[in-house]
């Protein structure tokens, strides 16, 4: 029986997400991101339509660095005004029974603490939804809104992360027992103390005591999602990943994406099938060929291409080149955002063919617009080819883009048996992704030697307050 594909719809709360332009469609709601029935209606339409989830982008700064500052974001509404993705997945979790929700979450500038409880407390209110999509920011805006004269360095950005990670384990996996909480009424007992530890955390970042203010959740550690091809991101994705947001020119590129992290992956004592690959995908499906081409030339007529260069600047001002400049001399000259181009363009491509290229929206090597078949046909072939499990689908609009898919794409993927009919019932988000009964991390996650009593006793657990460290 040929894999079963997994999709999830890519959102973010904000009225322009990636198809920027297209908020001035008049079919396209996303001017409702502030009221709460946009999100509980758009949940529902994707939990008709067996999704797994909706996976949350999110940033924390504002996009000023093309043109010398932030109007061009701000005007175009390029993911400007925004606001927080976790407030959402409550009432989106409390307006369906199965589907799934992966949040963004940075790792380098807000301390663990308080987001293991907040996370933890998701969990328990979703029954076992949540994701985390761990992300170690990259907008210098946003270093600076936390008190930073800069970004922090990229790599090192990943080794603060690993640490974050680190102590959100212990706290997740290692604070409480299973069985902590007695709820004996006759003793009154609500929780043991002795099966409650302070994790009493010091390390190069940061120092956390503990215990852990929530009680275990139904997956106490969320599916942790992760995004990033750089050298130190899939070094990252490897150790701690379960799912991947992941990308390629190509998808010969994404295949060997794909074997870089599962070999990285087996090198960390995981296993080849510990992680599961999704890259971002952009689907335009019509009933037939002339509603196709219909969409395609409002979808292209609409489309910002200033709202493009201003999202792809983050931090480089593409306005401040010639069209035939090498992105191999600026990235030569670390101009800034010079990494980025170096992770995402062909050093030999111009700021001319860059420009050109987002003034399309069939950029990118994953890109269909066609009949469900055609769709489904680029699907199951990218899906074959490269060994990803599924994809994360970006908007045009917004109910518009979901509703094409779970009432046109989807049955077409049931009827080639590439895409569930159903949904399980209680299942939790791991155990969509890896199978029933696979609730917590598996052993063979590094975060999951924090139930070991040895282990702990050597990371400096102790029921008793420790004083000074």
């Amino acid at each position: 029986m040929p894999d079963q594909i997994h999709l999830n719809l890519f959102e973010m709360n904000t009225p322009g997400h990636i198809s920027h332009g297209l908020w001035t469609h008049p079919d396209n709601n996303r001017h409702r991101f502030n009221e709460l029935s946009f999100w509980t209606e758009l949940a529902q339409i994707l939990e008709a339509g067996l999704f797994d989830a909706v996976f949350i982008a999110d940033v924390i700064g504002a996009y000023d660095g093309y043109r010398g500052g932030p109007e061009t974001a701000l005007r175009e509404g390029v993911q400007i005004p925004n606001n927080d993705p976790l407030l959402v997945v409550p009432a989106m979790a409390a307006a369906t029974r199965h589907l799934g929700f992966a949040v963004t979450f940075s790792t380098s500038y807000e301390p663990p603490f308080a987001w293991a409880r907040r996370l933890s407390t998701v969990d328990h209110l979703t029954a076992g939804r949540i994701g985390w999509n761990v992300v170690t920011s990259y907008l210098p805006n946003a270093a600076r809104n936390f008190g930073l004269a800069d970004e922090i360095e990229h790599d090192y950005r990943y080794r603060i992360a690993d640490e974050y990670l680190d102590v959100t384990y212990k706290l997740w996996e290692g604070s409480w027992d299973d069985d902590a909480v007695r709820l004996d009424r006759d003793h009154r007992v609500y929780t043991d103390p002795a099966k409650v530890r302070y994790i009493n955390h010091a390390g190069d970042h940061y120092r956390v005591a503990g215990p852990h203010l929530s009680e275990p959740s139904p997956q106490r550690t969320p599916v942790i999602f992760q995004a990033g091809v750089s050298d130190a991101g899939r070094a990252f994705a490897a150790k701690h990943a379960e799912a991947v947001f992941l990308g390629g020119r190509t998808v010969e590129d994404l295949r060997h994406n794909v074997e870089d992290i599962k070999a990285k992956a087996e090198g960390y004592g995981r296993g080849r099938d510990a992680v599961r690959f999704f890259p971002g995908a952009a689907v335009i499906v019509g009933r037939n060929d002339d509603e196709v081409a219909r969409k395609v030339a409002e979808y292209e007529q609409l489309r910002s291409i200033e709202g493009h260069l201003a999202h792809a600047g983050a931090g480089l001002d593409w306005a401040a080149y010639d069209r035939s400049e090498r992105l191999a001399d600026i990235i030569a000259r670390k101009d800034p955002g010079f990494e980025r181009i170096s992770r995402r363009y062909d050093p030999e491509t111009t700021v001319g063919e860059v420009i050109d290229r987002m003034s399309k929206i069939s950029r990118g090597a994953f890109f269909v617009a066609g009949t469900p078949k055609e769709v489904a046909d680029a699907l199951i072939d990218w899906t074959d080819k490269s060994g990803v499990h599924g994809f994360n689908l970006r908007q045009f609009l917004t109910p518009g883009t979901a509703e094409d898919i779970a009432t046109l794409l989807i049955p077409e993927l049931q009827r080639r048996g590439r895409y569930r009919e159903s949904y399980q019932d209680g299942e939790t988000l791991r155990e969509r992704l890896f199978g029933a009964g696979r609730a917590r991390l598996p052993e063979t996650h590094p975060g999951a030697r924090y139930r070991d009593p040895a282990v702990q006793a050597k990371a400096g657990f102790t029921t008793e307050k420790v004083i000074a460290q």
